[in-house]
């Protein structure tokens, strides 16, 4: 009657880790990944408007007032000014010696793109966008599908 038992509880032990080893397999919660559903296509570009950043720079520079005449020129020296100033051999006036100069705060404004906001059509649907370049005539959309499911109701 041991042996029988014996026989049985060892029967009854494979079996059963025959069903464990075999069933963690068949259990097992598959999550399955679907590949999304995208596709390029392209819009037709109607405007392109480039947004600008304004910078503001201030910088010192020396301004020098003309230097007083200390005697009146004749004609004959007016004459011969004209003339070398006609055939360019006197092209910069003569420089100031720095007595009359004072330095002076001068602000220069810069403008430049920092992007574009881009209108464009596609499928007969207006878009608009902020790129940071300008895309040309055409411009390369992603298109993706998703379904909108519903939430199940628990109350029936």
């Amino acid at each position: 009657m041991n042996r029988i038992v014996l026989q049985f509880s060892i029967l009854a032990l494979s079996g059963a880790a025959a069903v464990l080893w075999t069933r963690p397999a068949a259990t097992q919660q598959h999550t399955v990944i679907q590949a999304e559903n995208v596709r390029f296509d392209y819009a037709q570009v109607l405007r392109v408007t480039p947004v600008y950043q304004t910078l503001r720079a201030t910088t010192v520079e020396q301004q020098c007032d003309p230097e007083p005449a200390g005697k009146p020129d004749s004609r004959l020296s007016r004459v011969v000014g004209a003339v070398r100033e006609a055939l360019g051999r006197e092209r910069d006036p003569k420089p100031s010696t720095g007595e009359n100069c004072r330095p002076v705060p001068v602000e220069r404004e810069f403008r430049r793109p920092i992007a574009y906001d881009v209108d464009y059509v596609y499928k007969g649907s207006r878009f608009r966008s902020r790129l940071p370049e300008d895309p040309g005539n055409k411009l390369k959309v992603r298109v993706a599908v998703t379904p909108v499911i519903a939430p199940i109701s628990t109350a029936r």
